[in-house]
């Protein structure tokens, strides 16, 4: 009961964290997928870790997955879009 309980509320915060993430990139302006990829390697993180808990399959190569996708995301930071305050 526990873990489909976790399940729910990993989806739920995954779907409300990617709705702030498009809303602040809307008010602030922002345009390209090159400053989005860090974000969107670290929700294939959540997505990835998920679904291996699923499928049963929290092996090597969902691990491999997860270290890629996480030093894709660090490697994806120098494209942010620091805000400027005047």
């Amino acid at each position: 009961m526990i873990p489909i309980i976790l399940s729910i509320i990993t989806i739920g915060v995954l779907c409300f964290s990617c709705f702030i993430v498009v809303r602040k990139r809307k008010q602030t302006g922002i345009t390209g997928i090159k400053s989005a990829l860090s974000s969107i390697c670290l929700f294939l993180i959540a997505i990835t870790s998920l679904l291996a808990y699923w499928l049963n399959f929290t092996g090597i190569l969902s691990w491999a997955i997860i270290m890629i996708l996480l030093i894709l995301g660090a490697y994806f930071t120098k494209y942010s879009v620091i805000p400027v305050k005047i």
